[in-house]
């Protein structure tokens, strides 16, 4: 479904990614984990329209989209929750939701829309009229999560979607993570957490100075150097 080809790109004239390959197939989940500063989230942001592209194809089903806009990526099928949840703090959580589809034209698909994410996430249609601000950070997630798939996307991009969340809260998102992916959206992931992202995870690239190091599927937990750097060395297999 979304192909990365030999992928360079940063900011201005800062190269952070230097020759990136990635798949993501449909209905999978694809974790991206790494050392801070290893390019993670720039991958997220490239495939977004976000960053500069020097070299490299971004293709999205048979499509060269390297240069599309964000909102020529929206309309494709493409969303995309970014770090700290970023929602409208002084909006309601229903205005928030409207907000995530200003580029549909039709009152009729809009009012689905959001009915549909009301079902899905039905603590965010009991608060509909609080302001996103005095939602938890959890609740805050969601309506991030909510307002990206509001237009229906077939991939999601996830940006560290457990930052700042308790444990507990962090493990209902990924349960969230797991049932968007079973109805059949796919999703890439950047995660802190790297034992739990590799757990819910179909596959996992590690990143390093902006190169993949190796990747693989929750086999990868086996190489113990691996396990030691980037998980801890009390990881049971």
């Amino acid at each position: 479904m979304l192909k990365i080809q030999n992928l360079k790109s940063g900011y201005n004239k800062m190269e952070v990614l230097r020759g990136v390959n990635l798949e993501l197939k449909l209905a999978e989940i694809v974790a991206l984990i790494g050392p801070n500063g290893a390019g993670k989230s720039t991958i997220l942001k490239s495939i977004f329209g976000l960053t500069n592209t020097y070299s490299g194809k971004i293709i999205f089903k048979e499509k060269n989209i390297t240069k599309f806009k964000t909102h020529e990526l929206i309309k494709l099928g493409i969303g995309f929750v970014p770090q700290g949840r970023q929602v409208f703090s002084s909006m309601t959580i229903l205005e928030n939701l409207q907000m995530g589809v200003f580029i549909i034209k039709n009152r009729d698909v809009v009012e689905r829309n959001i009915n549909d994410i009301f079902k899905r996430f039905p603590i965010l249609k009991e608060k509909q009229n609080e302001l996103a601000g005095n939602l938890s950070g959890g609740q805050q997630q969601l309506l991030a999560i909510a307002r990206a798939l509001i237009q229906k996307p077939q991939i999601l991009l996830l940006d560290e979607p457990s930052l700042g969340l308790a444990p507990k809260v962090a493990k209902e998102i990924f349960e969230k993570v797991i049932e968007i992916k079973n109805e059949g959206i796919a999703v890439l992931v950047v995660e802190q957490n790297a034992k739990q992202a590799v757990g819910i995870a179909d596959r996992t690239y590690i990143l390093e100075n902006g190169k993949i190091v190796m990747q693989g599927s929750k086999d990868i937990l086996k190489n113990e150097k691996i396990r030691d750097i980037y998980f801890g060395s009390d990881v049971a297999l």
